[in-house]
């Protein structure tokens, strides 16, 4: 059944491409949002502060400050939402 299952994760993961980047890093992540029946990017800008690889489940915290309050922001390393990570 774990076979299986890292099969399909990897068959999931094979048509996506991601730069490399790790905690420190500055990136742009451009997310999808959809508002009624628009869809537009949002780009997110801040420093990378954690990773967690985890094969399809992998994911990666941003912190940016916004207005002089902090702000973190979880996203899925191989989400349907996330458009484009510049490095």
């Amino acid at each position: 059944m774990n076979f299986l299952i890292q099969q399909l994760n990897a068959e999931m993961i094979e048509g996506i491409e991601r730069p490399a980047f790790g905690p420190g890093d500055t990136v742009v992540v451009s997310v999808r949002v959809k508002e009624g029946d628009r869809e537009r990017l949002q780009a997110f800008e801040g420093v990378v502060i954690a990773k967690r690889n985890r094969g399809i489940n992998s994911a990666f915290t941003v912190r940016k400050i916004s207005h002089g309050e902090g702000v973190e922001r979880v996203f899925p390393l191989y989400g349907p939402n996330v458009a484009a990570i510049e490095v």
